[in-house]
């Protein structure tokens, strides 16, 4: 059974007294175990539509599904990571993640244990006690993603993760989500403006026009992922094309 499925879904915002729609009849399916990312020019539905697959957002019309099951607001079966850490700052790295831990009814010696399970995941163990203002992007990145998969949500739902991070940083959180993803199999939505992220990280590729699908494209690379791969011809043949779709796109929406 697929894992999340979006049937026809229909969103519109008020503008100056106006209907601006922003989603028009999108269908998509996520298959079990599979990363897909969502590309397009900025203002094409992207963060929408993923904030309506995490429940954080209502919608006109359509369908939202979790294993057939229609989604009913926020939920533990998907966990979110924003752009933005959204860490506590008043709790250390540890009990950021026991805070979820908790909130998913986990109690004890058990969230302790599970908390720094997560943190060992995302190789922070030895920052367990430190606060947020005491890390780096980088690593406060690392922290809301070992938070968001400490109470294994089924799907993994991510909107400009690594968009705050430098070039590096940014490298090394792709590598890190790829190793986390390959031993820990879980659905993942990736909203991303880069698109060789979205190719290194992806098993499809979602190209946005202005609130419609416009083409989804398979990444038939191998897996594991490796440094080095961005440079392979196969990679930039993809690359090239959903960035021609992309660019095709805005010049007409212009």
């Amino acid at each position: 059974m697929s894992t999340l499925a979006i049937q026809n879904l229909h969103k519109s915002f008020m503008l100056n007294n106006q209907e601006n729609k922003v989603l028009d009849g999108i269908s998509l399916t996520l298959a079990d175990n599979e990363f897909v990312s969502i590309v397009g020019m900025s203002g094409c539905g992207k963060s929408t539509l993923l904030s309506i697959a995490a429940g954080l957002e209502d919608f006109d019309a359509g369908d939202v599904t979790v294993d057939g099951v229609p989604i009913d607001g926020a939920g533990m079966d998907r966990g979110v990571v924003f752009q933005a850490y959204t860490l506590l700052p008043w709790l250390t790295a540890l009990e950021n993640i026991e805070f979820a831990l908790k909130a998913a009814g986990k109690k004890g010696k058990e969230c302790r244990e599970i908390a720094l399970e997560h943190l060992d995941l995302v190789n922070l163990s030895a920052f367990a006690g430190a606060y947020p203002t005491e890390l780096s992007g980088g690593m406060k990145q690392r922290v809301a993603i070992a938070r968001a998969l400490s109470y294994r949500p089924k799907i993994l739902l991510m909107d400009e993760p690594f968009g705050a991070l430098d070039a590096m940083t940014r490298r090394q959180m792709q590598e890190l989500l790829t190793q986390v993803w390959e031993a820990h199999r879980l659905t993942v939505m990736f909203v991303t403006h880069d698109v060789e992220e979205a190719v290194y990280l992806s098993d499809r590729i979602v190209v946005m026009g202005a609130g419609y699908i416009k083409e989804t494209i398979d990444v038939p690379l191998q897996r594991p992922r490796f440094d080095g791969m961005s440079d392979l011809p196969e990679f930039l043949d993809i690359q090239r094309h959903v960035l021609g779709m992309i660019r095709h796109n805005a010049a007409a929406h212009a």
